[in-house]
């Protein structure tokens, strides 16, 4: 994997290729990143830069032995480690690495709940055992094979245990030419003793400019449908892809409709809103909610005076003000947040939509047009 295939993280990319030229990698360090911000394909295309045979300014050349079979996933020097569903026939990350390779190659942006799709989870739970790092201690034990670096790459070291404490003098002393690169998304979840002996790169998630530049590269949405898509996603590149999966919708358009017709109580039209989102499907109906719960966050910030952090696109921006101005106070939109979000809930445990989005809507009704809010106060204008 080279560089120039990653989104974004152009920074980061500079930060990683300078640590080489300059001869000053760290043989122990932690990608601390946010989901969907792209540490594993990083964390690959830094391994592959480094032991390129031939590699440029910017990123490896992508033509030598090394770069395809790292390209492949399949360099003898090239190791991984992550958590997995332990069985009588699955000791070690080995055992299901051919799924592990299918994985990656096929998407480098991937979560647990991806992983866990690939596997027979059942209902076990995900971790690595002591029986791999023993593992880990013995591969990293054998001189290289063909490469001047041996790079071991663990995905969410969060998930060792206790155990893992016997990686601790591998990782502080390793053998000659050893990179430890460890892909976490919770620094708290770590062992303090593995935290303390890493370099921290701290990854930033993708910025909604990148996202929506891959959504309208990569799907059929329209450049504002890309926009909101992007907002939603929040710079999760993973989330972006599975809301480009589903329904393609205008989210700003129609939230904002909703929510002038619980204003003007246009009860014909609510009930028209009801019959057409009881038909979008379980996960649009989802991120629907979830796009309004973010949109109404992004209004309280405008309320609140604190305009200058509110990420909407400008379309999107100019009518949040609106409604924020003449129709929105900080309590209404606090209380239709928890509307929504108990909504969401009850969606997910495949409640009624049509009877769901009925109450929900007269729910703004009521916390809009006759300001009551859900604990029966009432709440007057000042």
């Amino acid at each position: 994997m080279q560089f120039k295939e990653i989104i974004g993280q152009e920074r980061i990319k500079q930060q990683l290729t300078q640590t080489v030229k300059e001869n000053r990698i760290s043989h122990a360090q932690l990608f601390l990143s946010p989901q969907g911000a792209g540490a594993v394909p990083l964390a690959i295309a830094y391994a592959q830069y480094i032991n390129c045979l031939d590699r440029t300014e910017q990123d490896s050349c992508g033509l030598c032995g090394n770069c395809r079979k790292y390209e492949r996933l399949i360099h003898p020097d090239l190791h991984f480690s992550y958590p997995f569903f332990a069985s009588t026939s699955i000791k070690t990350a080995v055992d299901v690495l051919e799924e592990w390779r299918s994985m990656v190659l096929s998407d480098a942006y991937f979560d647990m709940d991806v992983w866990r799709s690939k596997l027979d989870a059942g209902n076990k739970q995900p971790n690595i055992p002591i029986s791999e790092s023993h593992d880990i201690i013995k591969k990293l034990s054998y001189k290289a094979f063909e490469a001047e670096t041996k790079v071991l790459i663990m995905w969410l070291p969060e998930y060792l245990d206790k155990a893992g404490n016997a990686l601790l003098k591998l990782i502080e002393e390793p053998p000659a030419n050893t990179l430890f690169i460890l892909i976490a998304q919770n620094q708290e979840q770590i062992l303090t003793t593995i935290l303390s002996r890493t370099q921290i790169v701290k990854i930033p998630k993708l910025t909604n400019h990148e996202v929506s530049n891959y959504l309208l590269q990569n799907t059929s949405f329209s450049e504002n449908q890309a926009i909101d898509y992007a907002f939603l996603a929040d710079g999760n590149l993973i989330e972006a892809k599975a809301l480009a999966a589903d329904m393609q919708n205008d989210s700003s358009g129609i939230f904002a409709s909703w929510l002038r017709n619980g204003y003007s109580n246009k009860v014909p039209d609510l009930i028209e809103f009801t019959d057409e989102a009881a038909k979008w499907g379980r996960e649009n109906q989802k991120n629907f909610l979830k796009y309004g719960i973010n949109y109404l966050r992004e209004c309280c910030l405008i309320i609140s005076g604190a305009e200058a952090l509110v990420k909407l696109p400008p379309l999107t921006l100019e009518t949040a003000k609106k409604l924020s101005t003449h129709v929105l106070t900080l309590p209404m939109a606090e209380a239709i947040i928890a509307e929504l979000e108990k909504a969401h809930y009850h969606i997910e445990r495949n409640a009624n939509p049509k009877i769901l989005f009925l109450d929900v809507s007269l729910q703004l009704v009521k916390i809009i047009r006759f300001k009551t809010l859900p604990t029966g106060t009432q709440y007057i204008y000042n």
